[in-house]
């Protein structure tokens, strides 16, 4: 149904950098988003580490990454 033909030139190694250098960006934007709505609903006094979901996309991320770089 979908033609990828154009695809076909594509090295796997430059595509595997693509996708890189894509989650990359996500990572810079997740990071550029401000703390307070991130912890948006958790009152001030009740903010932990573990509530940061910045932090969390940012592991979750790193983790594709990872199996990205190694596959």
């Amino acid at each position: 149904m979908l033609n990828f033909d154009w695809l076909s030139g594509v090295s796997a190694e430059t595509a595997k950098w693509i996708f890189l250098i894509f989650f990359g960006l996500i990572g810079v934007l997740v990071v550029l988003i401000p703390n307070d709505y991130v912890f948006e609903g958790v009152p001030q006094g009740d903010r932990r580490w573990w509530n940061n979901l910045k932090l969390w996309a940012i592991g979750v991320l790193l983790i594709l990454s990872f199996i990205y770089y190694i596959f």
